[in-house]
């Protein structure tokens, strides 16, 4: 089951023939339940997401705003292990045949095993790994597994990032370049919105790699804009809102299953 780098890939490259942006959807694994989340998961990819990143919860998830924070503490609370995580990709791809990677801190990987961990990713038909917190000088061991699996993996790039530094990342990763930013919390969304083209920008001119945006993406006309500059559009919050905001699962579901369909409509560009 390794290899699925190229079937992200190729995912990617699918949506570009389209002439349109991919849709990337992120949900917790574990939340609100392990199955849940799974159902969840297969829900997003039914309404129309091309790739979803399944997050592993973190007791400390810095870079998380605090839809995600809450989240991850139920999942916690629950009593989520690696191997649910495992479990959660296993299934969801085995369903839907979509490109699932894993969203996470590098502590928990560390602490259960590099190779072990990407092994196992591997078998589940994971397509790899994104690491926010790993700096790239730190992660040859990393890649070196991640390579032998056919994994890709992929760093996060900031506005702050300056050019030399972009050109170290993008040249370490593979898969795609995740663009961060933040709509409408720092300044206007428009000049935000400016800010993130102008990264994904610096980026495409270090790399071949597809650039994908995260950038606080909650609806169609925001998720067009993005997709306007970006190969990519990512969106987390707005789908474990839903989830958290429903009365109950098939609710919640049902919700998801309707905002992926919305976003996928403002991904293709009018």
């Amino acid at each position: 089951m390794s290899g699925n780098i190229e079937l992200l890939s190729a995912t990617l490259a699918k949506a570009k023939s389209e002439d349109r942006a991919a849709l990337v959807a992120y949900l917790p694994a574990g939340f609100p339940t392990v199955d849940g989340g799974i159902e969840a998961v297969k829900a997003v990819i039914a309404g129309g997401a091309d790739v979803v990143e399944v997050g592993l919860p973190h007791s400390d998830p810095v870079l998380d705003g605090a839809v995600i924070q809450t989240a991850d503490d139920i999942a916690l609370r629950g009593g989520v292990k690696i191997a649910d995580v495992l479990r959660t990709v296993r299934e969801a791809h085995a369903a839907t045949g979509a490109p699932v990677l894993v969203m996470t801190y590098w502590n928990p990987i560390d602490r259960y095993g590099v190779e072990r961990f990407v092994t196992e990713l591997a078998a589940a038909g994971g397509a790899g790994c994104i690491l926010p917190d790993l700096p790239v000088q730190e992660s040859a061991l990393w890649r070196e597994h991640a390579d032998k699996h056919g994994l890709a993996t992929v760093f996060v790039v900031a506005p702050s990032s300056k050019d030399e530094r972009l050109a170290t990342i993008t040249a370490a990763g593979s898969g795609f370049v995740y663009a961060a930013s933040l709509m409408g919390v720092t300044g206007t969304r428009e000049s935000v919105g400016n800010e993130a083209q102008e990264l994904v920008r610096r980026t495409r001119a270090t790399t071949e790699l597809p650039v994908c945006v995260g950038l606080g993406v909650s609806n169609a006309v925001q998720a067009k804009e993005v997709a306007g500059f970006a190969d990519g559009v990512i969106v987390g919050s707005a789908f474990v809102k839903l989830l958290l905001d429903a009365p109950d699962l098939p609710a919640g579901l049902a919700a998801v299953k309707a905002l992926a369909g919305e976003l996928a409509e403002g991904v293709r560009r009018g």
